[in-house]
């Protein structure tokens, strides 16, 4: 499958939608059986769709009002570069938190075989 810059968007449509709804079903279809996920690029991966629910799950306890808005994406056949920004509101202290970040996504057969992500958090003050 070729990837071009209308099939990467609406690709990181999906993504969005089941991040925003926590939506785990829709998550882990968005991976590879065997992916490998790195909130931090310096730090070891979650790997496999189990630990990627599990995450998706565990961020669903934390945060509410999610919104994830790819800025501006780019193609490099089969790498999607993206340079996003999102905020949430903390569940246990009403803290909006507000994100401003850059990811790769490695595609393999139309799903994430490997994302990187590098993230800036700016928290700001309760509700």
């Amino acid at each position: 499958m070729s990837l071009d810059h209308a099939t990467a968007e609406a690709f990181l449509e999906r993504f969005a939608v089941a991040l925003q709804t926590f939506d785990g079903d829709a998550w882990v279809d968005l991976f590879t059986d065997d992916a490998e996920f790195r909130e931090d690029p310096f730090e070891p991966p979650l790997v496999g769709r189990n630990a990627l629910r599990a995450y998706l799950l565990r961020t669903a306890e934390l945060q509410e009002r999610v919104d994830f808005t790819a800025e501006r994406h780019w193609v490099v056949d089969p790498t999607i570069l993206v340079a996003w920004h999102g905020s949430y509101v903390a569940r246990q202290n009403r803290v909006t938190v507000r994100l401003a970040g850059f990811m790769t996504l490695e595609m393999h057969d139309g799903r994430i075989a490997r994302l990187r992500q590098w993230v800036r958090r700016r928290e700001g003050t309760a509700e």
